[in-house]
């Protein structure tokens, strides 16, 4: 954290960077379905895709997708390297130290645990989840629990399978299907949990026009009813809407 503030201090003097660049960079992960994953053809698609796109049209911005590892999103956003996150990222106070958030374009959005079984106590359970994450700052706050983090939310599903982990703490929308295709080998285990304050973009807090311009088309999108169309297409009937 230390270290991305004072990333952030230095960069500040290139406020505006990105609204002179002819194209801006919009970095995902592309491996968080139904948010953003990399199809056939390796490019980047999913739910963010098609809202990234929207979004810099409504914007008049030309844009292009970036991918990035998740350990590494924010800091590589603070040195440069792409304009905006848009990865399935939730807004919390303490990104919001370092990057400047839009308002959210989802709900917040459950987390649910997944494991092999319904009768497994997360309270003294050993927990997967996904590195630099909300759910692993939450398991790491549990008294009995024991944390193992991943760099990829797949690889957390993938520790439950192969006995690695009890459960995985995770975003119900990306769990679901990893439920419905494992052939009952993995199940819901206990209540959802609320976290987070929704998913927004994240820039750079030196570019505030940039984050204007995507922030004023995020509500544009809300007004006119499509922002919640997109979420039900995408990510599911039983998603949160606006």
């Amino acid at each position: 954290m230390k270290n991305l503030l004072i990333g952030t201090a230095v960069l500040a003097m290139t406020a505006g960077a990105a609204l002179a660049q002819d194209v801006v960079r919009l970095g995902t992960e592309g491996a968080y379905p139904p948010y953003n994953f990399l199809d056939d053809n390796g490019e980047v698609a999913g739910f963010e895709r098609f809202l990234g796109d929207e979004l810099c049209k409504r914007a008049e911005l030309t844009c292009e997708w970036v991918t990035n590892d998740w350990d590494s999103i924010i800091p590589n956003l603070v040195s440069g390297n792409y304009d905006a996150i848009i990865a399935g990222m939730s807004i919390t106070p303490e990104r919001e130290e370092v990057v400047a958030f839009t308002q959210n374009y989802t709900p917040p959005s459950p987390s649910s645990y997944v494991g092999t079984s319904d009768g497994i106590d997360p309270t003294t359970a050993v927990i997967a989840a996904q590195t630099g994450t909300i759910r692993a700052a939450h398991v790491s706050t549990m008294e009995g629990a024991t944390l193992v983090e991943f760099p990829s939310p797949d690889e957390t599903v993938a520790a439950v399978m192969g006995g690695e982990a009890d459960l995985t703490l995770a975003d119900k929308d990306f769990l679901i299907p990893a439920v419905e295709e494992s052939g009952g080998a993995l199940v819901f285990v206990g209540d959802d949990i609320p976290l987070g304050g929704g998913i927004g973009m994240a820039f750079r807090q030196s570019d505030p026009e940039l984050r204007d311009k995507f922030d004023a088309a995020v509500q544009s999108m809300k007004d006119d009813g499509t922002l919640n169309e997109m979420i039900l297409e995408h990510l599911g009937a039983n998603s949160p809407t606006f």
